[in-house]
């Protein structure tokens, strides 16, 4: 797909982004860590829990992976993209953001679709600076936020995660992407499995001991999520036992900056207390306003985390990659 917005918000100024922080009297509105119903951004979408299907890729016709592999880490597979696009007519979509996507040439339809469906820039920054840390993530529990394709939670499985939740705003990305795509990569490690009680390749047929294999792993070490992030904080908060994660991903997410009230909420709720966040993403988002600035002023006026400039690329848009953690 093209890179094109379909916002019709105009750029901000360092001015207009002071006076949002404060009340009708001009004071300063103490934003920190509040609950979901003190932000501005109304819920738009609810959050579902997705039950991932026994074999996900059975329901999708012409599909076609793609092998990524980023420096020394373990090659990640996921759908390809333009396969995606070609065969969208073909895919079920209860939302309808796939038809409507192609229809007006646009990767970002705001609260209608927020570009799950495209793996963005900073996804590779992000696996890129994994790489060059060695960094494993064995008996982490990770949160891949705003996850799309979801390279960034499968890794974290491939590499020990004992944990992994996947969250998308769109349940077709959800569906249709992030699911066969963690499938696909679980699939390829049960390749290498061997029978338990006698140490032999597995010879079971392919299809069902992979689909049976994959499933009870999904089902264990997974979970999937879609709905916007105020919605998404409740359902998790409501569990029995409400997750608190070692790590959250999170890339190219603060391009709107109506989101960032929301997304600081998940962090401060979810977040363990010596957890991490990874965020990836651009300087400034053009036509839509938001970018690493503004959100660093956002998190500052909070005092609730410290920010820390982790890896900054200098082709094309500028990037960067930062880490939030809890200030002591």
């Amino acid at each position: 797909m093209a890179f094109t917005f379909n916002f019709d918000i105009p750029l901000q100024t360092e001015e207009t982004n002071d006076k949002e922080n404060k009340d009708g009297n001009g004071k300063d509105v103490d934003l920190k860590c509040s609950d979901t119903s003190a932000t501005e951004q109304t819920k738009t979408k609810n959050a579902i829990e997705h039950e991932p299907l026994l074999d996900p890729l059975s329901h999708i016709e012409n599909w076609v992976p793609e092998t990524i592999t980023v420096g020394a880490l373990p090659p990640l597979l996921c759908l390809n993209e333009s396969v995606f696009e070609k065969t969208a007519h073909e895919r079920e979509d209860s939302e309808e953001i796939l038809a409507k996507t192609l229809n007006q040439n646009s990767d970002l339809i705001t609260g209608v679709y927020e570009g799950g469906l495209k793996i963005w820039e900073c996804t590779y920054d992000l696996l890129e600076y994994i790489d060059d840390e060695g960094e494993t993530f064995t008996g982490k529990r990770v949160l891949d936020l705003g996850c799309g394709a979801g390279l960034l939670g499968i890794l974290a499985l491939k590499r020990g995660a004992i944990k992994v939740d996947f969250q998308d705003y769109n349940s077709t990305v959800i569906e249709q992407l992030t699911v066969p795509n963690v499938f696909l990569n679980c699939e390829d490690d049960d390749d290498d499995d061997d029978d338990e009680e006698t140490g032999e390749k597995n010879s079971s047929p392919p299809s069902k001991r992979k689909a049976l294999n994959t499933s009870h792993k999904l089902l264990d070490h997974c979970g999937f999520f879609s709905g916007d992030w105020n919605s998404f904080l409740t359902l998790m908060q409501n569990k029995p036992s409400s997750p608190k994660y070692d790590i959250i991903f999170t890339s190219e997410t603060i391009y709107n900056r109506d989101y960032y009230s929301s997304l600081h909420s998940v962090f401060c709720g979810l977040l363990a207390e010596n957890g991490i966040v990874y965020l990836a993403t651009k300087s400034h988002y053009f036509g839509v306003g938001g970018g690493l600035h503004l959100f660093k002023k956002f998190v500052e006026q909070n005092e609730v985390f410290q920010i820390k400039y982790l890896k900054d690329v200098e082709q094309g848009l500028k990037r960067h990659v930062v880490s939030l953690t809890f200030k002591k």
